[in-house]
């Protein structure tokens, strides 16, 4: 994409760096949260799952920032993480108290549902050790000056958690600017996270302060709504949401209030049900909008982490220079992929997406 002055791979020893909480998911499978025996555990996080895919299925350098509390909880999610490949060089290990009280490692409760029955969330993260990160925790000099990153992803997931994390991100995107590193952030609003602290109105003010430092503005149509206030009209509850005719209006109003976006990038969805949805996107991107191929009817197995592999898709292709109507069919392609196995985070591999992007059936490949 011509607007993207991205950093040379030899001068970077990353290409990708997240910065946000990770949780342990604790998933009933089939089953319901309270009525389960036995849970899967699995490691997740916004921002997280972004870095991870680029490294596991799209071989890019990667790595996070984050806080971890030190004891055998934080340790197991430590090796979660050793699986999924991601660098833990930025990683801050914070001393446990014996109870958790100072600080804790944050859980993800979460049912896929099915048919009618709609998948359900229940995360209990209060005090988490990264929800308490805040500016001069982390030396960012170092990481983008003297190691150097070409791209750096955040979130309003991490920006939510506490008074601090939105100082943070600014902190970090500061730093990254002033380096030449290419800033994405994905909005990711959840009313959950927002709703005994001010709700829309503070989810707005929070994200109204750091879109002026991004370049690469990602959500759906309730991010771009609640938590930077762009109403188009028609675009309600009762509107078809993968008509993009109203998304890219209010694109056209975001770039002209925000004009550092060079891009924003945006999933189409529309839930059929819970394993059965439509499944698109748009990127605005050199002054035009391009579509990715609608998939109707799309299955689903697991939704949650569609968004954000759809996010790793599209930055690999960016990194990788590919032209705009091609890098929003490898996020789409990418997220339908992700969301057709258990867990936050993908199983798929670039030869897949590949495929996908190329028109391939789900014929067997052998």
């Amino acid at each position: 994409m011509s607007v993207l002055n991205l950093k040379p791979e030899s001068e970077c020893k990353y290409d990708i760096l997240s910065l946000g909480e990770i949780m342990l998911r604790l998933d009933p499978g089939e089953g319901r949260i309270h009525t389960t025996r036995q849970f899967k555990v699995i490691e997740g996080g916004g921002e997280y799952n972004v870095a991870r895919g680029l490294k596991r299925c799209f071989g890019k350098r990667a790595a996070v920032v984050t806080a971890i509390v030190d004891n055998p909880v934080g340790r197991l999610l430590e090796d979660l993480l050793f699986q999924g490949g991601v660098s833990l060089d930025y990683v801050r290990w914070v001393p446990f108290d014996g109870i958790g009280r100072t600080s804790r490692l944050g859980l993800n409760f979460t049912e896929r549902g099915f048919g009618v029955r709609a998948a359900v969330g229940c995360s209990d993260r209060a005090n988490s050790a990264a929800s308490q990160l805040k500016p001069g925790d982390i030396d960012w000099k170092t990481i983008f000056g003297t190691d150097g990153v070409r791209w750096f992803h955040a979130g309003g997931i991490f920006a939510g958690l506490s008074e601090t994390t939105p100082e943070a991100v600014i902190e970090a995107m500061t730093a990254a600017k002033k380096h030449g590193t290419i800033i994405s952030y994905d909005l990711n609003y959840r009313p959950s996270l927002w709703s005994d602290i001010g709700g829309k109105e503070k989810a707005m003010q929070i994200n109204r302060q750091i879109a002026p430092l991004v370049d690469v503005m990602i959500g759906n149509e309730e991010d771009f709504s609640a938590a930077l206030g762009f109403q188009v009209e028609g675009l309600d509850e009762g509107c078809s949401k993968l008509d993009p005719t109203n998304f890219k209006k209010m694109i056209a109003e975001a770039v002209k209030e925000f004009p550092n976006f060079k891009a924003v990038a945006t999933t189409l969805r529309n839930a059929k049900t819970a394993t059965k949805n439509d499944w698109g996107a748009i990127l605005y991107a050199d002054g035009q909008f391009y579509d990715a191929t609608l998939r109707e009817d799309l299955e689903i197995l697991d939704r949650v982490g569609g968004g954000d592999s759809f996010a790793s898709g599209l930055i690999y292709a960016l990194l990788e220079g590919k032209p705009p109507a091609e890098a929003v069919n490898y996020g789409a392609a990418h997220g339908a992929l992700a969301m057709t196995t258990p867990g936050d985070t993908t199983t798929a591999s670039l030869k897949e997406v590949q495929r996908l992007v190329a028109g391939a059936s789900a014929r067997i490949a052998r």
